[in-house]
C-alpha cells in the first residue's frame, strides 16, 4: 500500500500507475484520502465481477464513408 498527494498524481500519473502494481495506491487531498488507484486485476478480485476489460471493448463494425475532394483546398459541402 502506498500514499501519494494529489500535486504527485497529477504530475507523474506514470509513477503512480507502477506503484499500482504492487498494491493499492491511495491519494490524498489535503491530507484527506481522495482516491484509490488499483491494478485492473486487484479491482476483479475485490469485486467478484467479471472482465472489467471485457466492457471497454468499442464494437468495431462502424459504417464509415470517406469523402474525397479532387479539388485541393476547397472544402467539400455535404
Amino acid at each position: 500500500m502506498a500514499v501519494v498527494s494529489a500535486r504527485t498524481f497529477n504530475q507523474s500519473p506514470s509513477s503512480v500507475k507502477a506503484m499500482a502494481k504492487d498494491g493499492p495506491v491511495f491519494v490524498t487531498d489535503r491530507g484527506t484520502p481522495t482516491l484509490v488507484v488499483l491494478a485492473i486485476d486487484e479491482y476483479e478480485r475485490l469485486t467478484g465481477g467479471g472482465s472489467v476489460r471485457d466492457s471497454l471493448v468499442m464494437p468495431v463494425d462502424v459504417d464509415f464513408e470517406p469523402v474525397i475532394s479532387r479539388d485541393v483546398g476547397k472544402v467539400p459541402l455535404l
